[in-house]
This record gives structure tokens, sequence and C-alpha cells, in this order.
């Protein structure tokens, strides 16, 4: 297995294990996030972030063809960023517990990072220019 397919699954197991927890045990946690599991909004919110999750690592396992994969993975890039953005602002706003917040945010970045390995696409200014061999 190559290093793109391998980034692709690590990525659709970890958005189908954190989705299918959000959405099955949304007080568990909430509990770990350091929120109150009997806030109704919070149950419904975390089971929202599950299902959007869930979906999104399934469709990572079954693209219909490249295009469609570059799709997702281009999508999954701006998902996990604004999460990663997100859980960061969340703790510096006292919103979500140092620790929480620094996980959240180091999970986020890391899912970042596999969207762009399974990409496999180097940045634009880390090619040579067009016509030049280096």
């Amino acid at each position: 297995m190559d290093a793109r397919t391998a980034a692709r699954r690590s990525l659709a197991g970890i958005r189908l294990v954190n989705g299918a927890a959000a959405l099955l045990t949304p007080r568990v946690m909430a509990r770990r996030l350091g929120a109150d599991p009997e806030q109704p909004a919070l149950v419904y919110v975390l089971r929202m972030f599950g299902v959007r999750t869930v979906v999104i690592g399934a469709q990572l396992l079954r693209p219909a063809d490249a295009d469609e994969l570059d799709r997702l993975l281009r999508t999954g890039t701006l998902i996990h960023a604004s999460d990663a953005l997100a859980a960061a602002c969340a703790g510096r706003e006292g919103l979500l517990p140092h620790r929480m917040a620094v996980a959240a945010t180091t999970i986020s970045t890391v899912n970042v990072a596999l969207t762009l390995v399974a990409r496999g696409r180097p940045c634009r200014s880390c090619r040579p220019p067009e016509g030049n061999p280096s």
C-alpha cells in the first residue's frame, strides 16, 4: 500500500471512529470535552457532527473515481482546517478546557495533513517552475 492510500484509509478510519462515537455516545463525548452532558442542544450538535463525520469517512473508502476522490480530499482539507481553527479558538476563549482544545486542534491538524498526503500533490511553491527540471 502506498502512502497516499494509507493516508486516505487512516483518515477514513479516524472519521468513522470519531463520528460513530459522537453519534452513538454524545453524552460520553460531551463529558470528555469537559461539557455538561445533560444539555440537549449539545447532544444534538454532537450527533450532527457524528453524522457528518461518518458520511465523509465512508465516502473516502469507496470513491467513484479519481475526480471524486480529489474533490473529497480538497473538501476534507477545508473541513479539518476549519475544525482545527474552531478548536484553537474555543481553547483560547476558554470555551473548552485547555487540554481538550489542544487535543481537538491536534486531531484536526493531523487530519489536514492526512488529506494533503492522500492528495499527493506538492504545494505550488515546492514545485520547480515549468520548463525547469530542477
